[in-house]
């Protein structure tokens, strides 16, 4: 049996009834109805929801009319399988897409998505600030001096709008490649050239920090090799504020077992920074032939999952999972990237089929966080309207025949007043 204590808090709660006094003697039901830890997931279906139109999968810009190519009905049903799974999402703010005209960015068009989530108690984080990849063709106008004060004036102009919606960002994504990428111009790679990785690290952390000095800022990178590893621990050396570190795991051409993660992980947990899962797939399909160096490259058939490479996703995923969320403290957080299949390079991904049925990944999560690392119990208050509560870090509810309380269960807070509404 797993020692699960890193998760878990306990607090004395006194619940106290609607006139303020301490509910004595009385039966309640103490019930999680969100985890600390973030179960997250790539969110772009609430664009579409939020927006009506459909999501460009390429850049996440938002074309078509969502009436004129599929049901409503369709997309309720495929948001509300993913808001009963996760309490973490992840939306697209690829510089291309959002704002392909100079000056005209989909700032409302993003804001109702995350302010959608943000209701429905999840936290959203943006994804990414600064890349390569999808980048604004127009920044190729300017020279680099002008392309680097685009740069920053678009992260204080980002994280300042979507401050208290959206304070968790990517603020700069695949900096291990970024200045040898090659595979055409592009602005970004171009002043990374010029300023050095650490150099442009330390910029645009520095531009984050100063518009939110209490935000959640990561580094993101799919390289795994010990090229990233040093690249942090220069960043850190020359006071670049990395809060956060994000590995990406795309497991295209292959399955990181237990040791792959053990390996991976024991050369980023030794910097003590949370360490965030933020791009994670593992595919109903075959394997990514090894010869393609960028996945970008490769393409499934429509027919490639079996319902035997299912139950070897979910296998793949279910150990995964509890691995880092039970022998990991320093990992607060897992994305699957994909939700539906089909999402990237047509891949079979995601944890629901692109009919928008179940897939056994899907029920295997939602019976590990739902259930097995779920806290709901039954007690009974003292004469000082006093219980006891363990479980599961978190919020949690309070029910009783009198009304509702709520109350966040953390090691921050061993002793926590509860009162009913």
């Amino acid at each position: 049996m797993a020692d699960l204590s890193h998760r878990k808090a306990s607090a004395r709660i006194q619940l106290n009834g609607k006139d303020g006094k301490p509910l004595a003697n009385t039966t309640v039901t103490v019930n999680q109805i969100n985890h600390e830890f973030l179960f997250g997931c790539g969110a772009f279906e609430a664009l579409p929801y939020t927006n009506g139109a459909t999501v460009h999968n390429g850049n996440g810009s938002l074309v078509g009319d969502a009436e004129k190519i599929a049901d409503r009905t369709i997309i309720e049903d495929r948001m509300n399988k993913w808001l009963n799974l996760f309490n973490y999402g992840t939306l697209p703010f690829y510089w291309g897409g959002y704002e392909p005209e100079e000056g005209k960015p989909d700032t409302n068009g993003r804001m109702a998505a995350a302010k959608f989530l943000q209701s429905n108690d999840v936290k959203v984080k943006g994804h990414p600030l600064c890349w390569h990849t999808g980048c604004a063709n127009w920044l190729m106008n300017y020279d680099n001096k002008t392309i680097l004060e685009k740069q920053l004036q678009r992260i204080h102009r980002d994280v300042g709008n979507f401050k208290g919606v959206i304070d968790m960002w990517d603020v700069i994504n695949e900096v291990v490649i970024m200045p040898i990428y090659d595979k055409y111009d592009n602005a970004i790679t171009r002043i990374c050239k010029e300023l050095g990785r650490v150099g442009l690290v330390k910029e645009v952390f520095k531009a984050a920090y100063e518009t939110n000095p209490d935000g959640t800022f990561l580094i993101n990178d799919f390289n795994m090799s010990s090229n990233y590893e040093i690249l942090i621990d220069g960043c850190l050396q020359a006071g670049a504020p990395i809060n956060t570190i994000g590995l990406q795991s795309h497991q295209h051409q292959g399955i990181w077992g237990k040791e792959k993660q053990e390996e991976v992980l024991s050369r980023f947990e030794h910097f003590g920074l949370p360490i965030h899962f933020t791009e994670n797939t593992i595919v109903a399909g075959p394997l990514v032939a090894p010869e393609i160096t960028d996945l970008q490259d490769a393409h499934y058939d429509d027919d490639a999952a079996t319902p035997e490479l299912e139950e070897m996703q979910a296998d793949a995923l279910e150990q995964q999972y509890r691995n880092l969320f039970e022998n990991h403290p320093l990992v607060t957080a897992i994305t699957n990237w994909d939700y539906g299949d089909g999402a990237w390079l047509n891949a079979p991904s995601g944890l629901i089929r692109k009919d928008g049925s179940l897939k056994p990944s899907y029920n295997r999560l939602y019976k590990l966080i739902k259930e097995e690392w779920h806290t709901k119990l039954q007690l009974t208050t003292d004469a000082n309207g006093y219980i006891d509560v363990n479980g599961f870090k978190g919020k949690y509810e309070i029910t009783c025949d009198q009304g509702k309380a709520d109350f966040i269960l953390s090691n921050k807070n061993p002793s926590v007043s509860a009162n009913l509404k």
